[in-house]
């Protein structure tokens, strides 16, 4: 287990400094730098690459319900992408509540908080290449504009309220323009609890919301200008 380390970034510019030294070093390098043991796959540990990189730019915050970096309010996140900054898969934010959502509102809720200013990673990372020879890109801090903060309070309010009204066994990707629930649990014994259209309480798989493809391409596509 990685464990965070203690090179904590005093500043926001500090840490952007040593995210921009990551730049064109493969992860086994970063590894190697940080004794480190690659592990062979990712089948177990999909987030090996985000535990690395936390640990060498000073994340503090684990598991917690708060930015990586409390003290600058940033949270990291690294994202796969393809040879042509194409992202490969969605990218997980946090862990939707299924209840107690009485008052809950975008302002107050744990996706603003966790979006509200990001260091993004990118790492090309395609299934063909193996673990230690991925690649990391530019790393850049993105705060959303006016308008991608309204696109993300828009698909939480609609994910959130069919939540409420005891339909989240009908969400599907195809709910959210820009952002998504789906389950997240490392199997199908990992119950949670939640409510029916009748206000009946029923076990159902967490689910965490994700930002879509469409969404973090633009992003990557904006700050490092590939195709």
């Amino acid at each position: 287990m990685i464990t965070p380390t203690e090179n904590i970034p005093a500043t926001e510019d500090e840490l952007i400094e040593k995210a921009h030294a990551l730049a064109g070093q493969s992860l086994g390098e970063i590894a190697k730098q940080a004794n480190i043991e690659v592990p062979a796959n990712l089948n177990r540990d999909k987030g090996w690459p985000g535990l690395l990189l936390e640990y060498v730019l000073g994340a503090t915050a684990g598991s917690k319900p708060e930015p990586d970096f409390p003290e600058l309010g940033v949270e990291l996140k690294t994202i796969p992408i393809n040879a042509l900054g194409k992202p490969l898969e969605t990218t997980f934010v946090c862990v939707a509540p299924l209840v107690g959502l009485t008052g809950v509102n975008w302002q107050t809720s744990h996706v603003k908080h966790k979006l509200s200013k990001v260091l993004w990673v990118p790492i090309v990372a395609e299934r063909s290449i193996p673990i230690p020879e991925r690649i990391v890109a530019t790393p850049f801090l993105w705060t959303p504009s006016p308008d991608e903060e309204q696109l993300l309070a828009n698909d939480w309010q609609e994910l959130t309220d069919m939540i409420v009204l005891g339909d989240v066994e009908n969400i599907s990707g195809k709910h959210g323009q820009v952002m998504q629930l789906r389950p997240k649990a490392a199997n199908s014994k990992a119950l949670t609890n939640a409510f029916d259209k009748h206000g009946k309480p029923f076990k159902t798989l967490p689910r965490g919301f994700y930002l879509k493809i469409p969404f973090t391409h633009m992003l990557i596509n904006r700050h490092l200008r590939v195709g």
